[in-house]
């Protein structure tokens, strides 16, 4: 039977979604009210607040909200290149026209208001990646096919990183777990993780405890795949004796000839060499990817400190350094996330009351109305209150899942699980670093932080998302 409803701009939303969504933004805007109210100022609605000014955005985000959901779903599939290519023009724009702030050169101004391009360059990737893997022939495990996914990521990935604001280029890398949902080989995802691991711990570890680290991971990781876990060890501890007899004989034969690290690299190849063969002659699969992922491991270590001292610049170098725990300065480089530990640490269970902060008042914490306005919440609100705003964030973001899960076609559930994939990447980053968990990226809070671009820009990107959902929902409604 067949509805004879007509359908409104309101058929098949999701108002759950959109009641977390608005509870979001209130609670930011509360939150920015607290960071930014200034006693000084007599007027209260006075627009020297940063509070006023968000207001004013938020209105028109809920305006553009509602343009959104007036649009055909038609459309987003339809103009999702053309908007991509728009994208990746604003960005080299701002990259060679943009005014430069806080060390990055991504923002164009026009009078009093700054707009940032690269968080709508997010939501123009976003449907650009579902567009390319919605396609009919597409196929995640063909390599062609593949590297057109990369590459409509990492375009605007790199512009970003040339803009100097690699914090928001790496969330675009959050369309890792896009790829994983829809079938990519695990097997691809772990070099991934492999380089950022070895980036990482080749600041902590010694070469030589760092070689003998990945012999045992790739070794290890061999023998769990193939179930060999005696002659696995038994290789290991050949190779750990030989590698110590091969280092006594060079020392004892030729004194300063070659240093421990040389000579156990020697011997592990020599190593490799003998594993190869037997691979080859007993055809073990394990065995060839353990050992691509060790030698392509051994190729990346050279480049860390190239990509680190050449291309990283020197504050990113320090918070890298400082969230290692290489370098300690708390009155430089550590100070905002000191002082924005104190803040949460501050508030206890339930907070000192909404504009009863003392170091969100008197100024303790820098950019506490914009990338640390976590701390308000944690000062102001206590465990109780940031425990909510974590729930909320979370409930949004599966519901987003959810909405992909139930979408008939898939451009909508691909686009769906890119929307909660940034949305999950910007609450991890922006809330660890507040509290000493991750480095100091520059990246907003979603629909918290104060900013027009920032909270347009993720109200278009989830709208988006609540409008492809509402038209699946619409053709389920009317088919009874």
């Amino acid at each position: 039977m067949t509805s004879n409803r007509h359908n409104t701009i309101f058929e098949g939303v999701d108002f759950g979604t959109v009641l977390l969504y608005v509870l979001i933004v209130i609670a930011g805007w509360l939150s920015i009210t607290s960071a930014s109210y200034d006693e000084s100022v007599g007027d209260l609605f006075s627009f020297s607040h940063f509070y006023m000014k968000q207001l004013v955005w938020i209105g028109a985000a809920w305006v553009v909200a509602l343009v959104v959901l007036l649009l055909d779903v038609r459309y987003y599939h339809m103009f999702a290149y053309p908007a991509y290519f728009l994208g990746l023009a604003a960005l080299v724009a701002a990259l060679l026209f943009g005014r430069e702030v806080n060390g990055a050169k991504a923002w164009f101004e026009f009078g009093s208001v700054r707009v940032q391009p690269v968080e709508f360059a997010k939501i123009a990737t976003a449907l650009a990646v579902a567009r390319v893997m919605s396609n009919y022939n597409f196929s995640i495990d063909r390599s062609g096919d593949l590297f057109k996914v990369g590459m409509v990521i990492c375009l605007p990935l790199l512009i970003i990183v040339l803009q100097n604001d690699t914090g928001s280029g790496i969330v675009l890398g959050s369309f890792l777990f896009v790829l994983y949902r829809e079938g990519l080989n695990k097997w691809l995802c772990i070099p991934v993780l492999i380089i950022a691991a070895l980036f990482i711990f080749s600041f902590l570890l010694s070469p030589m405890t760092l070689l003998v680290s990945m012999i045992l991971v790739c070794t290890l990781s061999e023998a769990m795949m193939s179930g060999r876990w005696r002659s696995r060890i038994v290789y290991l501890a050949s190779l750990a004796l030989g590698s110590i007899l091969l280092c006594l004989v060079v020392q004892v034969v030729a004194p300063g000839s070659l240093d421990l690290y040389h000579s156990l690299l020697i011997v592990t190849l020599l190593s490799l060499l003998v594993v190869v063969v037997h691979a080859f002659r007993a055809n073990l699969s394990g065995t060839f990817i353990s050992l691509g992922l060790f030698i392509g491991s051994l190729v990346f270590l050279p480049t860390t400190d190239y990509i680190f001292n050449s291309i990283l610049k020197e504050h990113q170098q320090n918070r890298i350094l400082s969230f290692l725990g290489v370098i300690n300065d708390p009155q430089g480089i550590d100070y905002n996330v000191n002082q924005s530990k104190i803040a949460i640490g501050s508030g206890g269970f339930w907070g000192k009351g909404f504009l009863q902060g003392t170091q969100i008042k008197y100024g303790f914490v820098p950019e506490r109305h914009t990338d640390f306005i976590f701390c308000t919440v944690g000062e102001e609100w206590g465990f109780v209150g940031a425990t909510v705003i974590l729930a909320l964030l979370c409930l949004l973001i599966l519901r987003l899942m959810r909405m992909g899960e139930r979408q008939e076609e898939p451009f909508g559930r691909i686009y769906c699980y890119c929307v909660a994939a940034i949305l999950l990447f910007h609450v991890l980053v922006n809330v660890g670093m507040t509290i000493g968990l991750m480095p100091v990226m520059g990246i907003p809070l979603p629909f918290m932080s104060y900013g027009g671009s920032s909270l347009i820009a993720f109200t278009i990107l989830l709208f988006i998302a609540v409008r492809l959902d509402a038209s699946t929902r619409q053709f389920t409604f009317n088919k009874f």
